[in-house]
Order: C-alpha cells, then sequence, then structure tokens
C-alpha cells in the first residue's frame, strides 16, 4: 500500500508539471521516510556515490558527444544524401531514405530524439517541396527516430544494464536483429502504400541522382565508424565506454576530413552533451533513490509472490507490462520509465523464466512506443518542430500505422526470443 501511495504521489506532481526529475527525487525522500524515518535520509550519501562512481554510466556523455559532433557537423546531411540514391528506385522512393537514414545514424548516436532531429530537419523540407504526402513523410521519421534507442549503441540500454546489473555488450548486440527487422517492416510498409496509392510518393518528382560511386564513398566512414564502435565490442576489444572514446576520435576525424569541424560546432557539442548527460544522469540519480527504497520494502519480490498466487500466465504478464508501459508513455518519456519500473519488474523475470537481455530488448520496443504516444510522446514534438508547415496532429495520424507495427513486432518477438538473443549467444 506504501508503494501505491507512492507511486500515484509521483504520478500526481508530473501531472501537476513538476519535472520528472524533482517529482521522482520528491517521492523518493518521502518513500524512505515513511519507511525508516529521519534515519534513512544517513542512506542518502551512499547512494549518491553509488549514482555517481559508476564505470558504466561513462559511456553516455562519451556516445552523446560523438552523436553530437556528427549532428553539429551537418553529416546527417551528407548521410541522408548518400543514402538517398541507393533506395531511390523502390516503392515509396525517398520515403525509404527516412528509415534508412535513421537506422544508420541510431548506430552511432544512441538516443531517438537526436536521429529524429538530425534526419528530420533534412529530410522534410525537402520532401513537402516535391509532393509527398507530409503525414506519411512525418510518420516514418518519427518510426525511424525510434530506433535510435533499439539500435546500438543505445543510451536507454546502458540505463537498463543499470539496474539489472546485466551485460551492456549483450544488450547492444541483442538489439541488432530486432532492429534491422523492424526497420525492413518498415519500408516495407512505406512500399506497399506507395504501390496502393502512388500520389503519395510521387516518384517523378524526385531527387538525389548522385552517383552510386560517390554514395559509397560518403557512406564509407560511417561504416567504419560503426564498424569500429560496435566491432571493438562484439571482439571484446573494448568495453562500451571504450569503444564511446573510440567514436568521438572517429567522429572528430571525419567532421575534420569533411572540413566541417570548428571551435564553435566543438564548443557548442561539448555544451549540449554536458547538459543532455546532466539530465540523463540526474533521472537515473534520482531513480537509484527510488529504487533503494523500493528494495527496502521488498515490494519486487511481494509482487513477484502476488503473481504466482494470482496464476498470471507469462503471456498475460508481457501483456499486462505492454499495457502498463502504454499508458506510461502517456505522461512520461522513456529513461524515466525505465528508472522507475524496472527496479519493480525485474524481480519477477525469473519467475517465468525471462531472460534479463531478452527483457531489456522488450522494455525498449515498450519504450518506443511511448516515444510515440500522444500527448506528450517526445518524438512526435520532435518532427512536428524540424518543418514549420507540419503540425503535431500531422505527425500523429501518420505515425500510427508505424505504432501498429511495432506492436505486431511486439508479439512477434514474444512468440521468436531467439530473433533478440541468437547473436548474443554468438558472443564469448
Amino acid at each position: 500500500m506504501e508503494t501505491i501511495l507512492i507511486l500515484a504521489l509521483m504520478i500526481g506532481l508530473m501531472l501537476g508539471g513538476l519535472w520528472i526529475h524533482f517529482a521522482v527525487g520528491i517521492s523518493a525522500i518521502v518513500y524512505i521516510l515513511a519507511i525508516q524515518g529521519t534515519i534513512g535520509l544517513k542512506s542518502l550519501g551512499l547512494v549518491s556515490w553509488g549514482a555517481a562512481d559508476s564505470y558504466t554510466l561513462s559511456a553516455i556523455p562519451l556516445f552523446v558527444l560523438m552523436a553530437e559532433i556528427l549532428l553539429g557537423s551537418g553529416l546527417s546531411s551528407r548521410l541522408y544524401t548518400a543514402i538517398s540514391p541507393l533506395v531511390r528506385r523502390l516503392p515509396g522512393g525517398v520515403l525509404n531514405t527516412n528509415i534508412f537514414g535513421c537506422a544508420v545514424f541510431a548506430a552511432v548516436s544512441g538516443g531517438s530524439s537526436s536521429t529524429a532531429a538530425a534526419i528530420g530537419t533534412v529530410a522534410l523540407p525537402e520532401l513537402g517541396r516535391l509532393g509527398f504526402n507530409k503525414r506519411l513523410a512525418a510518420g516514418s521519421l518519427a518510426a525511424g527516430g525510434t530506433l535510435g534507442i533499439l539500435i546500438p549503441p543505445s543510451i536507454t540500454m546502458i540505463v537498463y544494464a543499470t539496474f539489472t546489473e546485466t551485460s551492456i555488450p549483450k544488450l547492444f548486440m541483442a538489439g541488432i536483429v530486432p532492429g534491422l527487422v523492424l526497420a525492413l517492416l518498415y519500408v516495407v510498409y512505406i512500399m506497399a502504400r506507395s504501390i496502393a496509392n502512388p500520389a503519395l510518393a510521387p516518384r517523378a518528382a524526385e531527387q538525389g541522382q548522385g552517383s552510386l560511386l560517390q554514395s559509397l564513398r560518403d557512406l564509407l566512414p560511417f561504416a567504419t565508424l560503426i564498424g569500429l564502435v560496435m566491432g571493438s565490442i562484439y571482439g571484446g576489444v573494448a568495453t562500451p565506454t571504450e569503444a564511446g572514446a573510440i567514436g568521438v576520435v572517429c567522429a572528430l576525424v571525419i567532421a575534420g576530413g569533411y572540413r566541417t569541424l570548428s571551435v564553435e560546432i566543438l564548443t557548442t557539442a561539448l555544451r549540449r552533451t554536458l547538459v543532455m548527460s546532466g539530465n540523463i544522469l540526474f533521472i537515473v540519480f534520482v531513480s537509484l533513490l527510488f529504487a533503494y527504497a523500493t528494495a527496502l520494502t521488498g515490494f519486487g519480490e511481494t509482487l513477484a509472490e502476488w503473481l504466482r498466487d494470482a496464476g498470471l500466465s507469462r503471456l498475460e504478464f508481457l501483456l499486462a507490462a505492454l499495457f502498463f508501459y502504454a499508458i506510461l508513455g502517456c505522461f512520461m518519456e522513456g529513461l524515466g520509465m525505465i528508472a522507475i519500473t524496472i527496479p519493480i519488474l525485474f524481480p519477477t523475470l525469473a519467475l517465468y523464466g525471462i531472460d534479463p537481455i531478452w527483457f531489456g530488448i522488450f522494455v525498449v520496443l515498450l519504450v518506443e512506443l511511448g516515444q510515440l504516444t500522444p500527448p506528450l510522446g517526445v518524438i512526435l514534438f520532435v518532427v512536428a518542430s524540424s518543418w514549420r508547415e507540419l503540425k503535431v496532429e500531422d505527425v500523429v495520424a501518420g505515425t500510427a500505422p508505424f505504432f501498429a507495427i511495432i506492436v505486431l513486432f511486439i508479439f512477434l518477438l514474444i512468440a521468436f526470443p531467439e530473433i533478440a538473443l541468437w547473436l548474443p549467444g554468438q558472443m564469448r
């Protein structure tokens, strides 16, 4: 009952307009006081140190900085231009570039908002000028942006690993196949819609007539960056944190090679990295406080016992989690959802024999749904702000079919867990 009341307090504070950082932090402190009284506050120092002294979390600023350097240097535009000639002959034409561009940028960004912003600011104005259906274009970008947290490196996966003490390299590898399959499902949908109604994607108006050789030349630096970062992790040569450092150096070399790097761009990238990393790590800190209070009450174990007594099946448990996250996504951003719910749900996994690595991918997909759920789906607003002629309502309407695709893929993942577990199983 204490836990339910504290959760109600937290949700009430967030609905009242308080930032999630303070809503979770206040609720955590009230929770500790309710359990142990004022003496419980002595634990704040130890939990604070545990949150800050984390080699795992040090990967987050590095991956954020890598993405900010590429984004600030305008290399996302070069990436989009390079991919366009390779896919423009497919039904749907350069709309498919949105998906492939997001998939490639996701492999170097670590986040969904940065992925959607990087590709959206380049693609949407041009697609609108060429006469493409703005709702389908916006929906493809919003859906493609969600790949940023599924295709590694993923900041969301790092936070999940922090709370569950699972292997970050295995989580990263587990996200590759689901990310690629989901991207292909998006492309198949775009192609089907374009064949059924060619007016949605007028082929005669398309541009991007660059040579294949030039496209491959422009893609080579990005492929090298992805290969070095992910290859070093998969091969056991580098930890995720070390791979993030490798990625930053490679991003600097690529931006310098294209002569798009300047002191101003680097300063801006560092400033944005500090702000974004501070925001993420603050959420992690207050969520660790909440997780500590939850552990004191043993609520996770109590929940597992209640589920066992209720006779809830594995499928019913996963469907309940899907519904629960869909509701949370209406008023909470992704990292907050993971940080609050995982300490509660994780102890129940052993009851159903659920692999923690698989569950991490499952949760990331649920967070993707939350990012596309109005009224507070963050990617909806990121895409809408990429083009002044686009309204949030248009993005929501265009995103609805892709939302359904994600739900269908979640059921596919439940039926065939090896989609996520095969590649990590090949690692030593």
